[in-house]
């Protein structure tokens, strides 16, 4: 995958060196065997495959002895590498990797790529050899690696001689204990985003209080002395600063975040999604370095010096709800360390080709702001949400208007989940639902204080309840009566 990805440039054994280097640099995650770890290593691959750095290029020697006897097709290998960048990784997943349609979308989304269904479609035109059978390289088939170059030690004893000098520096007065037990932390380049994979560790770190060594060192050593801590390995810092004029520092391992203020650490996982702004407190953000300017739900600019927004809130009495536009995305607080893009879908919705994300107009501002509030508190940070109003309407016998909507919740550590809302007077949960099939009930207590069971069903749907007592749908609106809280069997047909 990595070599067909990579730019046409050069002779194939150099390409397919480099490509194999690529996939060796993103061993580190490979033992998690899971779907979700799948995906994230498939992503990091992609990503140095896209935008190869130059130093892939030194000290290749390892690599190229290593290359299997048979390189790939040269006719397909030279017809892949005339395809755009975006259309070749799409070509690549679908008749290399054989990904179904929205997988592929989603892949390239995570990439960055800004209108996928453009490049998919380009990639089924193309009109190229077709992929041979022995084109994939198992494990087994292929050499070790025998990297005996001095050139990996000497660059690492370098850094860790820097960073340790950076870290047992104190000034007079600092404990000697604090730095004692710091982990060494580290920070990117600050053009390192434009140069490679735009992930957050090409995160520079930001802030007046990013080159405070007493500072940022204490901050550090809180986290080394939590239970649990951070191992005694490296940790990046991504801010320091006085977001709201007390001293604040952000720094990460792997999925996780610690935020450090004075007297206070708080570590919470927050995924490793490259673009999601993270909460300083107060109301402000930490940008991505790439992200576009931010804007009011009205439109308006949203300061953002040095990549921290100004302050913004939900406008919710709870607190959790839309926040502000990044391009094309609307990022909300649902009660999480870092933002999650929101999306919405109308009782209309229709399944189609849809390009990037869309920001959240008045309608769909409107119900997650209702939403945001009536629905559970997610149990775990969320990277992205999608409210489907698979119904709206007037509840029956003087029940007034309400949207019976589908909450998908996608997790920034992998997973998802979806639960059903009604929207009405009160706002209750119903239950999980499918957001390619929604279809919910609930038992309702009228204002004439008789009972019915209610159900809605998605577009094209009908629902059907087995245990009520006639039951009559209209408008896609199933109501019946019976005794409350019987266990009902609800469908969609």
């Amino acid at each position: 995958m990595a070599y067909f990805v990579l730019p046409g440039r050069g002779k194939r054994v150099y390409r397919l060196a480099i490509a194999r280097r690529i996939v060796d640099g993103t061993a580190r995650g490979a033992r998690d065997r899971s779907a979700a770890g799948h995906a994230r290593r498939r992503t990091r691959v992609l990503r140095r495959a896209l935008r190869p750095s130059r130093r892939l290029q030194i000290g290749l020697g390892p690599w190229l002895r290593a290359l299997p006897a048979r390189l790939p097709d040269p006719a397909l290998s030279a017809a892949v590498s005339r395809l755009a960048p975006h259309v070749r990784v799409a070509y690549v997943l679908r008749n290399i990797e054989g990904l179904p349609r929205y997988e592929i979308r989603d892949q390239l989304i995570d990439l960055g790529i800004r209108d996928p269904w453009s490049a998919i479609r380009a990639a089924e035109a193309a009109r190229l050899p077709a992929p041979r059978g022995d084109d994939r390289f198992e494990p087994e088939t292929l050499r070790p690696v025998r990297n005996r170059s001095v050139l990996p030690l000497a660059t690492a004893a370098v850094l860790t001689a820097g960073l340790v000098g950076a870290l047992v520096a104190t000034e007079h007065g600092e404990p000697r204990a604090a730095s004692a037990h710091a982990p060494r932390l580290v920070s990117a380049a600050p053009d390192a985003w434009t140069r490679g994979a735009r992930t957050l560790d090409a995160w520079p770190a930001r802030g007046e209080l990013a080159a405070d060594r007493a500072f940022v060192r204490r901050a550090a050593a809180a986290w080394a002395e939590m239970p649990g801590g951070t191992g005694g390995g490296a940790a990046q810092l991504l801010y320091a600063g006085r977001p709201g004029g007390t001293p604040v520092a952000v720094m990460r391992r792997g999925d996780r975040l610690a935020r450090y203020t004075p007297g206070r650490l708080d570590v919470v996982p927050a995924g490793t999604g490259p673009s999601a702004p993270i909460a300083l407190g107060g109301g402000r953000y930490l940008l991505a370095p790439w992200d576009a300017r931010p804007e009011t739900l009205g439109g308006d600019p949203l300061a953002a010096p040095g990549g921290v927004t100004a302050p913004v809130r939900a406008g919710t009495r709870c607190g959790r709800g839309p926040l502000f536009h990044l391009g094309t995305r609307t990022v909300g607080d649902l009660g999480g360390p870092r933002a999650a893009v929101l999306a919405y879908r109308s009782p209309a919705w229709r399944p189609r080709s849809a390009g990037r994300p869309e920001r959240l107009g008045p309608r769909g501002r409107g119900l997650w702001n209702r939403l945001a509030c009536a629905a559970p508190r997610p149990a775990k940070p969320v990277s992205d949400a999608m409210a489907f109003a698979f119904w709206s309407g007037r509840l029956p016998h003087g029940g007034g208007p309400a949207d019976w909507v589908c909450t998908r919740l996608a997790y920034a550590s992998g997973g998802a989940s979806a639960q059903a809302t009604l929207l009405g007077a009160p706002a209750r949960p119903t239950g999980g639902c499918d957001p390619g099939r929604p279809v919910s009930g609930t038992w309702w207590r009228a204002p004439s204080d008789r009972w019915y069971y209610l159900a809605a069903a998605g577009r094209g749907l009908v629902p059907h309840a087995d245990g009520v007592r006639g039951p009559a749908t209209r408008g896609r609106l199933l109501v019946a009566t019976g005794a409350p809280r019987t266990t009902v069997a609800l469908t969609a047909r």
